[in-house]
């Protein structure tokens, strides 16, 4: 079984109306689909990188949308929503329904216009779903690695992977130290409270990582 991650750009005409805000310009950058039920009621949820009130503005403007219940936490805002349909193109549910591999949350709705996600499954199964996929989008490969039961090795969120790089180019892990996490917070163009978080999130992640992986093999 492989696991591999997808980069695709569809043309206007098969981007979904809350992507098309997003790369029209808002405070939101980023929003991530989480969740999504298998009915037809298309409940979901979905994270954005931004304050409530930008979250709300994008969101009311899903002509689908039945109800909508906001969350926000300090590194963005949780979505739940009912819709009565999802509105993405009937081309490309068809391909994913015809499709023999299973998909991975998230599906994150970049600003730039690229749609990322991840897929699991046999390599012909994978090969066949690119080269159909390939057929509605600008489709490349962002990463293949084999598929393991307990998730990739590293975990880390994109802004929590993004903060560790900041933080090894400014010197933060030079001995002595080079960097601070000011510095990692201008860089990321966040607060200084933020850019720690996430330093200390994602530490705390690859020492549980690579305590787990020295734990298993320990034991074989």
């Amino acid at each position: 079984m492989k696991r591999i991650q997808f980069s695709v750009t569809y043309p206007e005409r098969l981007v979904h109306p809350l992507h098309q805000q997003i790369i029209g310009g808002t405070s939101i950058t980023r929003a991530e689909l989480l969740m999504w039920s298998p009915t037809r009621d298309a409940t979901t949820l979905f994270w954005c990188d931004g304050e409530r009130e930008a979250a709300e503005t994008i969101i009311a403007n899903i002509d689908s949308l039945l109800a909508s219940n906001f969350v926000e936490d300090t590194h963005g805002t949780y979505a739940f929503l009912q819709q009565d349909e999802y509105e993405f193109s009937r081309a490309l549910l068809d391909t994913i329904a015809g499709s023999r591999v299973i998909f991975l949350p998230p599906v994150a709705f970049l600003d730039t216009g690229e749609v990322r996600f991840e897929a699991v499954g046999e390599p012909t199964a994978l090969s066949t779903f690119h080269d159909e996929l390939s057929e509605l989008g600008e489709l490349s490969i962002e990463r293949v690695q084999e598929f393991e039961r307990k998730g990739s090795p590293s975990r880390l969120t994109d802004r929590q992977e993004a903060a560790l790089e900041t933080a090894a180019a400014v010197g933060y892990y030079e001995v002595p130290r080079e960097g601070t996490v000011a510095d990692v917070a201008a860089v990321l163009d966040c607060s200084t409270s933020t850019a720690g978080e996430l330093v200390r999130k994602a530490e705390a992640t690859v020492i549980r990582d690579y305590l787990e992986t020295r734990c298993r093999t320990s034991t074989t």
